[in-house]
């Protein structure tokens, strides 16, 4: 059965019995998320584009796609998020999860469970942001040329080998459109290697606490 721990930060995360592993760093998720997702690229991204596709592979908890959702609202951005997990938490964890009021969105806290809620269709959450979450397996979908950011947030290689495998990371390559970026907590040199050999251009960026370095990778 999955559990709710609490990181550093003070925030929640969860430990998956299924992978025996947990969702974030014990270090803090919520700052995990705003290094490694927010600011390496959403922020990046959004200094000179407003409109933004953005797949997050991984839903998990839901911070990535929450925490994306609020800075949508608060930088007045257009932004359209695909969110895939084939593995989804249990409902009653998902209520018991302290972001929204850890992050001072406490009237956001039915927006945050909606995500959680199955939802196979687009749907508006507010003006600046979209949503919609697919429970099924990355390896078995297929884009093309359709989002401008990955989140790739899938449990490390050696709790998901097959997710960190070049034909996997070809299909991101493929998602994503020109001068788009993919973003993760992995940095791991045949990681990078392997995206290097596939056509991205790869950085090493300054990680979170506890994590020298995470990966930005761009389809120049």
């Amino acid at each position: 059965m999955n559990k709710l721990i609490q990181t550093e930060d003070g925030s929640h995360s969860i430990h998956s019995s299924q992978f025996n592993v947990n969702y974030h760093s014990l270090h803090g998720a919520i700052q995990e998320t705003q290094t490694v997702f927010i600011d390496a690229a959403l922020n990046f991204k959004s200094a000179y584009k407003k409109q933004i596709s953005i797949l997050g592979i991984g839903f998990g908890t839901g911070l990535n796609a929450f925490m994306t959702y609020l800075e949508a609202n608060k930088q007045e951005l257009d932004i359209k998020y695909t969110a895939i997990e084939a593995y989804p938490i249990e409902m009653h964890l998902a209520q018991q999860l302290n972001y929204p009021e850890l992050l001072n969105a406490s009237s956001e806290r039915m927006s945050f469970l909606e995500m959680h809620r199955f939802k196979e269709e687009l749907f508006r959450m507010s003006l600046n942001f979209s949503f919609y979450k697919r429970i099924a397996f990355f390896e078995d979908l297929a884009y093309d040329k359709e989002f401008d950011i990955i989140y790739y947030d899938a449990f490390a290689p050696s709790s998901q080998p097959k997710l960190w495998e070049r034909n996997v990371l070809s299909k991101m390559y493929q998602a994503l459109k020109p001068n788009g970026l993919l973003t993760t907590f992995c940095a791991k040199g045949s990681f990078k290697r392997c995206l290097k050999s596939i056509g991205f251009r790869v950085e090493a960026i300054p990680g979170p606490i506890g994590k020298r370095e995470i990966t930005r990778a761009h389809k120049d």
